[in-house]
């Protein structure tokens, strides 16, 4: 199955029928999302109207490092395998990781400055975010800083797999270091530590930011095959 759908005409047909389906998810999830996390979900006591931001900050995040993930293990095959689509499906993966990234620091830097007093500090999970924004920014120049679209996919792989090690730093960090930031309060082994009533448009916008990621990234890819076929066409016309 593998090498079955590393193909890109029977990648393409899979990729129609999920792209709907992706997306009506997505909408299903982000109407009741933003009316639940903007005007039904309680106030909390300590943050006030403030807590409403973090049902964009959380779920950018989380969405930020489950990207790079999908890029490193992408790059991973293409450098193995040498699959083509999976180069190319760490190519689409990067401009949307870097986009939750940047999310994901601009309403980190809004919550902050009513909570700390300011809009930045060098917390060890701001920094290794910020670190993670920068890989992202390095891994699309670095696929576009050759005339050889090969070997410029070669060392951009090869920066995504060597980057990886930051994602454990920024999940483990808050409990590595003492930081600023406050311990998981979701995924824990006794269960989450937040009421239901935030839980529920939280795990709304992840869902949908997921599916948002799963549509525009399906979308991307299949742009990116024609846009290869395109170029080969004029190559050959060139060469005639």
């Amino acid at each position: 199955m593998f090498h079955r759908f590393a193909n890109p005409t029977r990648f393409q047909k899979l990729s129609k029928v999920i792209e709907p389906w992706a997306l009506a998810i997505m909408v299903l999830c982000l109407g009741p999302g933003l009316y639940y996390a903007l005007f039904s979900s309680p106030v909390d006591y300590q943050q006030g109207h403030t807590v409403r931001i973090m049902y964009i900050h959380v779920p950018s995040a989380w969405m930020a490092m489950f990207c790079y993930v999908a890029m490193a293990l992408a790059s991973a095959v293409a450098l193995i395998w040498k699959h083509q689509l999976a180069d190319i499906a760490a190519k689409a993966t990067a401009p949307i990781g870097a986009g939750f990234t940047l999310l994901a620091l601009v309403t980190g830097a809004l919550w902050g400055k009513p909570m700390w007093g300011t809009w930045w500090v060098w917390d060890a999970r701001l920094t290794s975010v910020l670190v993670l924004f920068f890989l992202y920014l390095g891994y699309i120049a670095l696929h576009n800083a050759f005339d050889d679209a090969r070997r410029g996919g070669q060392a951009a792989s090869i920066l995504a797999i060597v980057g990886f090690v930051n994602v454990p730093i920024i999940k483990f960090s808050v409990d590595w270091w003492n930081t600023l930031h406050q311990p998981a309060s979701v995924v824990r082994m006794d269960g989450p530590a937040i009421h239901p009533e935030m839980l529920l448009p939280l795990i709304l916008m992840a869902v949908a930011f997921k599916f948002y990621y799963i549509w525009l990234v399906l979308v991307r890819i299949r742009q990116e095959i024609m846009a290869q076929r395109v170029r080969a066409l004029h190559q050959r016309e060139a060469s005639a």
